[in-house]
């Protein structure tokens, strides 16, 4: 097994209004999420513990969006639309970053997770580990 080694990538909008910074572990592991929401926004997530995660723009860029529980937080760019991250209701001390909003070296390591998330209830707890601090 290959030891992990940590990177700091940028990631944001289409239209540049919302922009963040993040610290990321290689191999990148991401899920394919086939819940409704990640569905329908095309949302491949990269979760981190938030301590990982600066936003470098204002909150008032984001347009927020709750259902069901209302633990997640989506968030969406104001004015583009696109959801580059949120807080996800299964780790709610870390952020889920979009992988189609990351700006990666074209060689970095990544792995992508098929995830279950029409079976959340079932399912979440396989995702609790990647919002834990790594020591």
């Amino acid at each position: 097994m290959s030891e992990r080694s940590r990177i700091t990538v940028t990631g944001g909008c289409h239209c540049g209004d919302v922009r963040y910074h993040a610290r990321l572990d290689v191999p990148v592991q991401a899920h394919a999420c086939n819940c409704s929401v990640c569905q329908a926004t095309g949302f491949v997530g990269v979760i981190i513990p938030a301590a990982d995660f600066t936003l470098d723009t204002s909150r008032e860029a984001l347009s927020e969006y709750r259902f069901n529980t209302g633990v997640a937080r989506h968030w969406f760019c104001a004015r583009c639309g696109v959801k580059s991250f949120y807080r996800p209701r299964s780790n709610p001390d870390g952020i889920s970053l979009n992988l189609h909003c990351l700006a990666l070296a074209a060689d970095t390591d990544v792995e992508i997770i098929e995830f279950d998330g029409r079976n959340w209830e079932r399912n979440a707890a396989s995702l609790v580990h990647l919002s834990r601090k790594r020591g």
